[in-house]
């Protein structure tokens, strides 16, 4: 079958042994950046093949990749960091596996968006996950509009570079509510900071 491989999101000692194993045994890994792949790999002593799969380049790659499937070979995506497909490529890969008939497996793993939930102190019993918040400001307030709707724990992605502008957008649009932030996620210098 093709893997969806779960990766660490800091540690790499993280990575499952199943993880590990599956990684030996495919023909080809798919990665959005394949640098960070060879990293992983590299720390694992895996010389295996590494291709390119941004999300820019899924409409073309994907029929390719479905071909050398049905020709034997096997294959395994890759996260940057975490869970394939939360935040990253493969969604539509994944589609046409399932329209195909062709079997493929989830190998579980790290996934920063239930770490940090398990970090935060807040509701974890059910959370409603955003995903990364729009660049436009326009869009982020439409998107914080809709959280604050929400009766459930939010959870959003955000590059550290536009935090704060996010986090005032937060104030003025959510009001009065207990935010956490989260970073460098099972990394050395991991921080939680709540308020």
């Amino acid at each position: 079958p093709f893997y969806l491989v779960s990766t660490p999101i800091g540690n790499l000692e993280d990575l499952s042994a199943r993880a590990a194993e599956t990684l030996r045994t495919v023909d080809c890994v798919l990665a959005e950046d394949t640098r960070k792949a060879r990293v992983l790999l590299d720390h694992l002593g895996i010389r295996v093949q590494v291709r390119s799969y941004p999300d820019h380049n899924q409409e073309r790659m994907t029929p390719l990749i479905i071909r050398e499937i049905k020709e034997g070979m096997r294959f395994a995506l890759v996260a940057d960091a975490g869970t394939p497909l939360i935040s990253d490529p493969g969604y539509l890969l994944v589609r046409r596996l399932a329209a195909e008939g062709i079997p493929f497996t989830a190998i579980p793993g790290a996934c920063a968006v239930t770490t940090a939930l398990a970090l935060s102190g807040l509701p974890p019993d059910r959370f409603t996950f955003y995903g990364y918040v729009p660049r436009k400001k326009g869009e982020r307030d439409g998107l914080l509009r809709e959280a604050a709707q929400n009766p459930y724990t939010s959870i959003f992605y955000e590059s550290p570079h536009r935090l704060l502008a996010t986090l005032e957008a937060c104030a003025e649009i959510l009001g009065e509510r207990e935010i956490v932030v989260a970073r460098e996620l099972t990394k050395l210098h991991e921080e939680v900071s709540r308020g």
